[in-house]
């Protein structure tokens, strides 16, 4: 049996020596090595590479012998477990779970946190916790090195969705512990250290919420393809309902995703998928299209950052790099506006056309960057009424609709990844602990 001991932040003392009682083996950081009371002739194995202190492990469950291993916070949340059970199944497991930081942090603010969406940026990539945190009011991002206030704050205030305050939770549970609330400006500003646990990241008039049911990531919004008359627009200048079924079927929207909608009119496009879940950026040229944009965005609840400018000039003011873009209307320049998204897009960009003439032209745009391209002229037919209670069927304009898809890159041959260390206070020091979630 494996006993794996959460020390939990903000808990005082050490491991009890009950647990530690008999163990041959005790496995963990050197922080916790230090601070429990091994018995006598006890093997210590620190952690760093995860393998060496796995196959330790193997060895002593092999000859019969009890193992523990000592953990940040919770080991279940973003740590150790996970591991553990996958080598040794769950069954040789005796977790014993303390409180994590991202629990530790929203009591720290005086927050409830079942309706927080919890992301670690710790050895993986930034932009997925930038995107989720300007998509949703209340996000827990668990830091990593290079992924820290600083390195988050300066990504949202580019180009910020909505009002965000950062609450930068730092060495939870010890003598130095520090909370600030801070914007997203001040953290880029600053050197931080390395004493991080998590930031909160929360818009202020959301911070509460509404009550939940289902903990979590909230579900996606209920249906999509919305009516024309959910968005204000000007002279049924909207993409129809039919038109961005079919465009949020090939955007894919979700959530730690960006998407930019790039002549975005009334900003349907740019509101349904924010709805799904995904970080969005609106680009338009006209000032009544902006405050539009706006408007919509704030009827249906969702943020949307909204650029005043004409592609392809104002998109090279974006410096993230999209995993979608829908591009909508036409004019000259647009082999060029769809050039430029297809160049930038990491997965898909779908373009809406009226004019037949101009179909040849974003398809080659599209090709030209690298991308697979398919298609399909849509026109749908409408019920419509009539004198007498009957119906007629009232055609739509027909819109031709381009996908162009990224192909997958070539699976990169290696050795399998190890478990993230931990990122925060203690192993910005060591450098050997695996991620908790992230750390205490």
């Amino acid at each position: 049996m494996i006993t794996v001991v959460g020390t939990g932040t903000g808990v005082s003392g050490g491991v009890g020596a009950d647990v530690l009682a008999g163990a041959a083996l005790v496995v963990g950081g050197r922080r916790h090595l230090d601070a429990a009371a091994l018995p006598e002739g006890t093997r210590r194995v620190v952690l760093g590479p995860l393998a060496p202190a796995l196959d330790a492990l193997a060895e002593c469950a092999g000859a019969g012998r009890r193992a523990v291993v000592l953990a940040s916070g919770d080991p279940g949340f973003f740590g150790i477990v996970r591991a553990l059970a996958e080598r040794f199944g769950p069954r040789a497991l005796d977790v014993r779970p303390g409180v994590s930081s991202v629990a530790a942090a929203f009591a720290r603010a005086g927050l409830p946190w079942e309706d927080a969406v919890v992301v670690s940026a710790h050895g993986r990539e930034l932009r997925t916790a930038v995107n989720v945190c300007r998509a949703r009011p209340k996000v827990a991002v668990l830091t990593g090195p290079g992924a820290g206030p600083a390195e988050l704050g300066a990504a949202l205030a580019r180009h910020p969705a909505g009002d965000r305050v950062l609450v930068v939770a730092s060495a939870l549970g010890g003598d130095r512990e520090r909370v600030e609330r801070v914007t997203p400006a001040e953290a880029a500003a600053r050197d931080w250290g390395t004493a991080v646990n998590v930031v909160l990241c929360l818009d202020g008039a959301r911070a509460l919420g509404a009550v939940r049911t289902l903990a979590g990531t909230p579900p996606p919004a209920p249906g999509w393809a919305l009516p024309e008359d959910a968005f204000a627009h000007r002279d049924s200048m909207i993409t129809k309902a039919e038109v961005r079924a079919l465009a949020l079927a090939r955007l894919g929207p979700r959530t730690g995703d960006l998407v930019w909608d790039v002549g975005a009119g009334s900003g349907s496009v740019a509101v349904e998928c924010a709805r799904l879940g995904a970080a969005v950026v609106a680009v338009e040229k006209t000032a009544d299209g902006v405050r539009r944009v706006r408007a919509n965005a704030a009827a249906h609840g969702v943020d949307v950052a909204v650029v005043h400018g004409t592609a392809p000039g104002a998109l090279a003011g974006l410096d993230a790099d999209p995993d979608a873009v829908f591009v909508g209307g036409g004019g000259r320049d647009l082999p060029a506006v769809v050039g430029v998204c297809a160049r930038r897009a990491r997965r898909t960009v779908v373009v809406a056309l009226a004019a037949l003439d101009r179909v040849p032209t974003a398809r080659q745009a599209l090709l030209d960057a690298g991308l697979t391209c398919d298609g399909v002229l849509l026109q749908a037919s409408r019920l419509a009424p009539l004198p007498g209670d009957v119906n007629r069927l009232a055609a739509t304009h027909p819109v031709f609709l381009l996908w162009g898809v990224r192909p997958p890159a070539a699976p990169v041959e290696g050795p399998p990844a190890a478990l993230p260390e931990n990122g925060s206070a203690e192993a910005a020091d060591e450098a050997e602990e695996p991620e908790e979630g992230v750390a205490q």
